[in-house]
C-alpha cells in the first residue's frame, strides 16, 4: 500500500446524509488526515445496503487503506447488512439512541428522516418565508421592510453577508437582511440614514484587507474596487464606524459561516424559529 494513499470516509444515511456528514465531519476535524469523502444518501433497504457493502469492500480488495463509515441509518435490517463490510463502522444510532432508550425508559420511534424531513408544516413554511425574506433584502435590494427583520448584517462588499443571511434563514428561520456599506456611506460620520432606526438589529462583518482584495480580484480583476489600497481604506473606515456606533462585529477572514451565524444569534439574542 502506498504511503500517500488516501483513506476513504463514507457518510451513509437512509435520508439526505446531512446528519451523518455533520457529525462525522466534527469528529474527523480532530485528526490531521487527508481523506476522500463519499456520501451515500437514501440507503433505505437491504438491496441498496448490499451494493454499498460491495462498493466499500472493493476498496479493500484494491489494497487501499481500510475505509471509515459514519452511519445514521435507522432500520435494523439495513444496518445489519452494512456492518458486514470490511471497514471501521461508526453507527450513530447504536452510539446514542440505545443509551438514550435505556436512560429515558422508552423506545425510540425508529422513524426515518425526521431531522431533515418536512415534518411540522408550520416550521417548514417559516423556513421558506425566512429564505425569501433574505433573498428579497439581499445587498440593500430593498430597505422598506427592515422593521420585519430580526437582524441586519452590515459591511463592505464581499465580506460574506449574503451566505450568513441565507444560513440563518435556512437553519434557524431567522429573518436576516444585509446592507452593503458604500464608499459614500463610509465617508459619513454616522450610520446611513436607512439604518439609524434599526440600530438594535445591526451586526457588522469585517475582513482582512488582503483577503478582501483576493476575493474582489476574482470578481473585478485589476479594478480600483479590487485594489489593496481601496480594500484597506474601506475596512478601516467600516471598523471605525462599528466602534464609534458601538455595534458588535466579527472578522470573517478565518471564521466559518456557521460560527458567524452562531455569534450573531448569541450577541443579538435572536430567537430561533427553527430548531
Amino acid at each position: 500500500m502506498a504511503d500517500d494513499a488516501r483513506r476513504t470516509v463514507f457518510f451513509i444515511s437512509d435520508r439526505t446524509g446531512i446528519t451523518a456528514e455533520t457529525l462525522g465531519h466534527s469528529l474527523m476535524t480532530q485528526f490531521d488526515l487527508d481523506y476522500e469523502q463519499v456520501t451515500l444518501p437514501f440507503v433505505d433497504n437491504v438491496e441498496r445496503a448490499a451494493k454499498v457493502v460491495e462498493q466499500i469492500n472493493h476498496i479493500n480488495n484494491n489494497g487501499g487503506p481500510r475505509p471509515v463509515i459514519f452511519s445514521t441509518v435507522i432500520q435494523d435490517d439495513v444496518r445489519q447488512v452494512l456492518k458486514d463490510c470490511n471497514a471501521a463502522f461508526f453507527d450513530f444510532f447504536d452510539t446514542f439512541i440505545s443509551p438514550m432508550e435505556a436512560e429515558l425508559g422508552t423506545l425510540s420511534s425508529h422513524a426515518v428522516g425526521r431531522s431533515h424531513g418536512v415534518g411540522n408544516r408550520q416550521t417548514y413554511d417559516v423556513r421558506i418565508d425566512a429564505i425569501n425574506f433574505s433573498l428579497n433584502h439581499d445587498d440593500g435590494l430593498t430597505t422598506h421592510h427592515y422593521s420585519d427583520a430580526d437582524i441586519i448584517l452590515v459591511g463592505v462588499s464581499r465580506t460574506g453577508k449574503t451566505p450568513v443571511c441565507l444560513y440563518l434563514a435556512l437553519q434557524y428561520g431567522v429573518f436576516a437582511a444585509n446592507y452593503p456599506l458604500t464608499e459614500d456611506d463610509l465617508m459619513e460620520t454616522r450610520l446611513p440614514k436607512v439604518l439609524q432606526a434599526h440600530r438594535n438589529k445591526l451586526f457588522g462583518l469585517s475582513i482582512e484587507a488582503d483577503r478582501l482584495q483576493s476575493i474582489r480580484q476574482e470578481r473585478r480583476p485589476n479594478s480600483r474596487y479590487a485594489s489593496l489600497a481601496q480594500c484597506q481604506m474601506e475596512v478601516m473606515r467600516a471598523e471605525t464606524l462599528f466602534k464609534r456606533e458601538k455595534l458588535p462585529f466579527v472578522n470573517s477572514t478565518t471564521v466559518s459561516i456557521e460560527e458567524i451565524a452562531t455569534t450573531v444569534i448569541h450577541e443579538r439574542s435572536l430567537k430561533r424559529r427553527v430548531h
